[in-house]
């Protein structure tokens, strides 16, 4: 498996755009999801969950800011708005309706990748607090979803990076094993505890300087597991 990415649902029925868009987006280690249809565009936007949405306000189907209506129902996930419309009745609807920026075609793909990091950074901070997350020589980038240790980036599969981002979240807490798994899994592995064990091994393996005898994420007997917070670590020294 590979690290996780952060995911674009581009929502525009121009094929050049899209391509445009899925050639330089995931060349920039994005993962691009795409559709044409408004209808289309809610139901992709609750399945995959998207990090940020692009949206064209020119569907076939339905206006572009009855999407913004529809998605803030129940989601605050950045929304850039990338259409050829641009009176400033358009403009001010879709901002007052959600939308987080708007952007006029033709675009600049600098000036759009830099406002999607500027959304990706603001969503973040709403989010944990702050756009990375510290404990001692461990720091999750929360934008770009990378971990490093001792400033050293640190490959994590994504439900090792969900697992870890749970743990830095509650650094200190003692967490039981079906608080874990219902909030990283869902409800319908509230019982595995098996299977987590296997998941905090491979996260061991990779931050503790002694996986078999691990002083990061400890193990509180027969209720769980607890991310000790780094100033409270004993030092060890490593010949």
């Amino acid at each position: 498996m590979g690290q996780k990415k952060n995911t674009i649902l581009v929502v525009d029925d121009e094929p050049q755009t899209k391509k445009m868009l899925e050639i330089v987006m995931g060349s920039s280690g994005f993962c691009v999801e795409e559709c044409r249809k408004g209808k289309q565009a809610v139901s992709f936007s609750i399945m995959l969950k998207p990090d940020i949405i692009l949206l064209d306000l020119n569907l076939p189907d339905m206006n572009g800011v009855d999407i913004i209506a529809a998605v803030r129902e129940w989601s605050q996930v950045p929304i850039i708005i990338l259409t050829a419309r641009s009176t400033d009745e358009d403009v001010v609807q879709a901002l007052n309706l959600g939308a987080d920026d708007y952007i006029i075609k033709p675009f600049n793909m600098a000036v759009l990748q830099a406002r999607i990091n500027a959304c990706l950074r603001k969503a973040a901070v709403q989010k944990t607090g702050e756009p990375q997350l510290v404990n001692g020589p461990l720091r999750m980038d929360i934008v770009q979803h990378q971990v490093y240790l001792n400033d050293k980036i640190i490959p994590f599969t994504p439900k090792e990076y969900n697992l870890l981002r749970y743990f830095m979240l509650h650094c200190g807490k003692m967490l039981t094993h079906k608080q874990i798994l219902h909030e990283v899994w869902g409800s319908a592995h509230g019982d595995d505890a098996q299977y987590l064990r296997v998941f905090i091994g491979q996260i061991r393996e990779k931050i503790e300087v002694n996986p078999a005898i691990p002083v990061m994420i400890t193990t509180e007997l027969g209720v769980g597991y607890r991310m000790e917070i780094a100033e409270l670590v004993p030092i060890i020294l490593v010949s």
